[in-house]
Parts: structure tokens; C-alpha cells; sequence
């Protein structure tokens, strides 16, 4: 299999230059072109925030563990990713740009009786003027199988605002930083396949990881603790074990806020 440095590679050329600040993001993200115009997001470690439960300085590098892990299951959700240590701001990931298209949206909020035939409902509640809601993903294999790998990488943060549909429908999974800790923290707006069967084609996707992985990968355990490098290992053991999609856990919200 590739690696997800290899996929990048083939469509970087030469060198960064930041044109903008990313504002909505919680850590520091510039927008950046390459000698070609083409459109990157750059992560710095140096713009990271300090955060409770995760160690300092080590988002960037989790979202590049995020990628190639990606890269090796070849379902081709995160945009192609790598680390980069001269950089503008010092070493951090670099992440191909997706240009969104808001109406193709495959995680969104209805009026409960509005919800798309053929959609998995989530979550029900009522928006500030008293009017019930759903939170509702398509029940598409690109989502599938992103629910599947935010089980294997542990995604604390999987909202909707990082589930992207491209201008010809292609999903995207963005914002890993968050992912492969220790402790059980799977949050999502994915949870439309609670206690199914995962299918014998993803199962099959399962062993070949849990094969290509070994005891030691160096595009992975590089970014990660042992620990953490451990625990991944005990997670796809365990969904293989089970053979099921996750429930939430009584211990963690299972929905992360905001949703979008």
C-alpha cells in the first residue's frame, strides 16, 4: 500500500505560502498555496492550545497518523496529508484543501418529519424556537466506513463541520487532532449503524490492518505514544472480536458540541 506522504507528494509543488488565517478553527490554521495555486491547510504545532486531556504539542502529528491509517485501509477519506517540518511556522501537518459544497451536505439537522427517505436518524431535540429536530447522516459506504475508521482511531470530535462533500459529492473526513487516545473517547454524529453488523467487506479491510500494522509501523507509531500505539491495536481486535458497529459509551458524550 501507498503511504499517505507518497499520495501528497504527487500533488505538492515546491513550496507553501500562507494567504490566510482560518479563524474558525480552534488551533491555529492558515490556508496556504503551493507554487501551483493550489489550496493547502497548515497546521503549526506552535499554534496548537494546550488541552486537558491530551499531551502538548502533539495534535498536528495525530492527524498525520490519522491520514496515512487512511492510506492503508485505502478508503480515501482524508484528504492526502503529511507532516512538514519547514514550514512558514515551524513543523506541523499540511492538508489539501476541500472546497465544500453546503447543499450536499451528508450530515445536517431536519424538521423531524423533513428527514430524507433513506437517512439514519441520530439525535432528537428542538432548536430555540421550540421546534422538534433530527440530526440525520446519509446511510452512504463512504460513511460507513468513516463511522468504522473514527472507532478504530478513536475520534473524540467528529462533528458534522468535518464531514465534507466536494462539487462532484465526494465525502471527506477533516480534523483528526483529536484522535488515538488511550482512553475510550469516540464522539461522533456517526452513529447511525449502533450495534450492526459491520459487513464482511470492511471486517476483510479490518484483518489486512491489523496485518500491515504488525507490532510497529513507522507511519503510525512515530506520531503516537506506546500507549496509545497499544490501544489501536486493542481496538481493532476488539471490533473484530465483536463484529459490530459501537455503541456510546454511559462514560463520554457521544455527540460532540457544537455539531456543527
Amino acid at each position: 500500500m501507498g503511504t499517505s506522504d507518497e499520495t501528497f507528494n504527487s500533488i505538492f509543488k515546491g513550496t507553501l505560502e500562507p494567504i490566510g488565517q482560518l479563524r474558525g478553527a480552534s488551533n491555529g490554521s492558515l490556508l496556504c498555496k503551493d507554487d501551483s495555486d493550489a489550496l493547502f491547510v497548515y497546521k503549526p504545532t506552535a499554534g496548537e492550545r494546550p488541552l486537558w486531556d491530551f499531551p502538548d504539542n502533539t495534535l498536528s502529528a495525530r492527524e498525520v497518523a490519522a491520514a496515512n491509517l487512511d492510506v492503508m485501509l485505502g478508503w480515501n477519506l482524508v484528504p492526502p496529508t503529511r507532516w512538514i517540518a519547514d514550514a512558514p511556522a515551524g513543523p506541523g501537518m499540511v492538508q489539501k484543501w476541500v472546497e465544500e459544497v453546503d447543499e450536499l451536505r451528508p450530515v445536517n439537522i431536519f424538521d423531524t418529519d423533513g428527514v430524507p427517505a433513506g437517512w439514519l436518524s441520530v439525535l432528537e431535540a428542538v432548536d430555540q424556537t421550540g421546534r422538534p429536530v433530527t440530526l440525520a447522516h446519509a446511510a452512504s459506504e463512504s460513511l460507513m466506513r468513516m463511522a468504522l475508521f473514527d472507532a478504530i482511531v478513536n475520534n473524540a470530535d467528529r462533528k458534522a463541520s468535518h464531514v465534507l462533500a466536494d462539487e462532484h459529492g465526494r465525502i471527506f473526513a477533516i480534523d483528526h487532532g483529536v484522535c488515538f487516545h488511550e482512553e475510550p473517547k469516540l464522539r461522533t454524529v456517526l452513529w447511525g449503524w449502533v450495534d450492526q453488523p459491520i459487513p464482511e467487506r470492511l471486517l476483510t479491510a479490518l484483518v489486512q490492518l491489523q496485518h500491515t500494522l504488525g507490532e510497529f509501523h513507522e507511519q503510525i507509531d512515530t506520531f503516537l505514544s506506546k500507549a496509545e500505539s497499544h490501544e489501536l491495536r486493542q481496538r481493532i481486535k476488539g471490533l473484530l472480536t465483536t463484529g459490530l458497529f459501537p455503541r456510546p459509551s454511559d462514560d463520554w458524550p457521544a455527540i460532540p458540541w457544537p455539531v456543527f
